[in-house]
């Protein structure tokens, strides 16, 4: 099947106005991203879907696929919407998000395999470990727990589940809980993304944030596949330099930022 990674980007952001386009190590972000995701295996096609047209100078710029779409989308997903409207050679569109300069593209590869393998499943997205009980609390770091096969219950930015049993204790036990942190990268299945922003916006996406919850809400199920990889998303200009440590550290190691 045709994979295509769509990457969103906005020039808008409240705590980092114009965070695509910050440079790391003299490259825009949004290069890098663009980068890594041209490096899976898997991937027929990378494309940034801007309504900025600063960003999508810079994308052409470097030699990037790029396409400028409304400004009046609400979520990333209804941005790719568009998108794949456009596009129908598209059969299976990722979304990578446009703050993620390190994503490896293992990450992608494991996002889509269960849509390649299972033609029922409709969305995708992935989740690894929780590394600390900071994490665990922490509301940016997005919380997901899976039923038995593989498919969401519940994302949220609370620390779920309560654990009832040794709530007292959850400082030094907050390991057996059957949570993960979720990845905040999707894999959608064409037909599905066409009737995305049909959706009516539900409570829980509203009060949480989190527009995957729009897709549960409305009887969606979503596969959330393991991986043991994470990415380092940039929200804050102290988040950049966090990267631009491990991408010196990288190069340091191997000669390279790849």
């Amino acid at each position: 099947m045709h994979v295509s990674v769509v990457i969103p980007a906005r020039f808008a952001s409240t705590r980092f106005p114009g965070k695509p386009l910050a440079k790391i190590f003299g490259k825009p972000m949004i290069q890098w991203v663009y980068e890594r995701s041209a490096c899976s295996a898997i991937v027929d096609r990378v494309m940034v879907a801007t309504d900025d047209l600063r960003i999508a100078d810079v994308v052409s710029n470097f030699g990037g696929d790029v396409v400028l779409t409304s400004p009046d989308h609400r979520t990333g997903t209804d941005r790719l919407a568009e998108v794949a409207c456009n596009h129908p050679e598209m059969e299976l569109i990722v979304n990578v998000q446009g703050d993620e300069p390190l994503i490896d593209p293992l990450m992608i590869e494991a996002a889509v395999r269960p849509l390649l393998e299972d033609q029922t499943i409709m969305m995708g997205t992935l989740k690894t470990p929780l590394t600390s009980f900071e994490e665990f609390l922490n509301p940016n770091v997005v919380k997901v727990i899976t039923d038995q096969q593989g498919f969401a219950l519940y994302f949220s930015r609370a620390a779920i589940p309560y654990a009832r049993e040794f709530n007292d204790q959850l400082a030094d036990r907050w390991n057996e809980l059957a949570t993960a942190k979720h990845i905040g990268l999707y894999a959608y299945r064409r037909e599905f993304l066409l009737k995305y922003p049909q959706m009516t916006p539900t409570p829980l996406e509203q009060l949480e944030c989190l527009e995957q919850l729009r897709a549960m809400e409305h009887g969606v199920r979503i596969y959330v596949a393991e991986t043991s990889l994470s990415g380092h998303g940039v929200d804050t200009p102290e988040d950049l330099e966090k990267v631009e440590k491990l991408l010196s550290s990288s190069q340091n190691s191997d000669g390279s930022g790849k």
